[in-house]
């Protein structure tokens, strides 16, 4: 990181700006071949680049303040099959890089308020996977560091929010040793999907259960040490999407509470299971990508063992509403509701440390995003937390944020 006092310098910030900008004015082939052209002149290889900016602003919460937020990606896709021959096949390898001052840190909630905080500003190699689909098979499989929440448990109505929980439910996020193979660190997997009818799909998944990538303290963990993640989602696509996913480890994790006659905690198994809806509704006119829909309803919604960790279930469940203002078909607007259910066994521990928790922390969210220029996007967003801290002078959370998104892409 830059020292604070070399001022000639270019802040980090403005710099990854730079980036982004020189990327999306480098001359690009077009990612896919058009109609009979041919597959050879198909690029080999695509890079693309986000760089996310929020302006935070907590109005009230455990304190009050303006923190900021930044996220660059970087993301290679090798195409095997025009390098090399190897049908199907893509290497994808992608570096994150993110610093901030943890505005929740401020707002004092449990599931946190913005997707883009990192709790250690680090350079890190985020996914690096080889992916293989099938020419005579409806089946794909990949395996290395993947984001196991690009393949499980989201849904794209969801992805506009930025409360976490709209990303991947609570009771799911905060399993594991370290937590599962989510933003900020990946683990090792492998990962089967087949899709037995065009409306139909399976997708099953062996996770290391600790994460940990190249640039992480301590770098990458060694396989199975603490066991495996195990889980599987099943889906149905003929209006939207209804999905259903369960989960489990295969090493048994810490009781929150209870103790073994030696006085440690005593190993329980750590489960859950999820349920997604997803339902469209009309046809956008004004919508700058064809058959977007008018509209799309989602809910979600999870349970867990209740013994390993903080939550016991949770829900989530808004709009998303495309090009919702005329003139501006690159507009989006979306409205969400979350909710996150509190184990007994935590509410004691917390008691014990003087803090009387509520059974739920509740979360309400709105929020507007619009394409300003092709590598600019502008997000406008507010959160009211209920929180679940019920002792005396702690405060519900009030949230606004102001968020830049620039992005580039280049191919060769």
């Amino acid at each position: 990181m830059q020292h604070p006092t070399a001022p000639a310098k270019t802040p980090l910030a403005l710099r990854r700006c730079i980036l982004l900008l020189a990327a999306s004015t480098l001359p690009a082939t077009p990612l896919h071949a058009e109609d009979g052209e041919d597959a050879e002149n198909a690029p080999a290889f695509t890079l693309e680049g986000e760089y996310v900016l929020d302006i935070v602003g907590v109005a009230q919460g455990e304190r009050s303040g303006v923190r900021h937020v930044d996220l660059l990606t970087l993301t290679g896709t090798l195409d095997l099959s025009a390098a090399a021959g190897w049908q199907g096949t893509e290497l994808v390898g992608e570096v994150i890089a993110g610093t901030g001052r943890e505005p929740n840190m401020l707002a004092g909630t449990l599931q946190g308020i913005d997707n883009a905080e990192v709790a250690q500003n680090r350079v890190k190699l985020y996914q690096f996977y080889l992916s293989k689909q099938f020419a005579d098979a409806p089946l794909r499989v990949a395996a290395g560091f993947i984001d196991l929440n690009a393949e499980f448990y989201s849904n794209d109505a969801a992805g506009l929010l930025i409360a976490p929980a709209f990303g991947i439910g609570s009771e799911l996020a905060a399993t594991g040793p370290n937590g599962p193979a989510i933003f900020p660190s990946t683990a090792l997997t492998l990962m089967v999907h087949v899709e037995p009818t065009p409306e139909t799909y399976a997708s099953l998944a062996l996770v290391n259960a600790e994460s940990g990538v190249l640039g992480d303290k301590g770098g990458i963990p060694a396989m199975l040490r603490e066991g495996a993640l195990m889980i599987g989602e099943a889906g149905f696509t003929r209006f939207g999407k209804l999905a259903l996913g369960a989960w489990t480890y295969t090493n048994r994790q810490d009781d929150l509470r209870l103790l073994d006659p030696a006085g440690d905690p005593l190993r329980q198994r750590a489960q859950g299971g999820y349920l997604l809806l997803e339902v469209p509704i009309g046809t956008a006119t004004q919508a700058a990508e064809p058959d977007t829909p008018a509209a799309s309803l989602f809910l979600r919604a999870g349970i867990s063992d209740g013994d390993t960790t903080p939550y016991s279930g949770g829900w989530q469940a808004g709009v998303l509403v495309n090009a919702p203002f005329p003139g501006r078909p690159d507009g989006q607007f979306s409205a969400g509701a979350n909710q996150a259910y509190l184990t007994d066994k935590f509410r004691r521990n917390e008691a014990d440390a003087g803090i009387t928790r509520g059974r739920t922390e509740t979360g309400f969210e709105l929020t507007y995003a619009d394409r300003l220029a092709p590598w600019l996007t502008l997000q406008l967003d507010g959160q009211y937390v209920v929180s679940s801290d019920h002792t005396p002078g702690a405060r519900d959370g009030v949230i606004f944020a102001l968020r830049f998104i620039l992005t580039g892409a280049a191919s060769r």
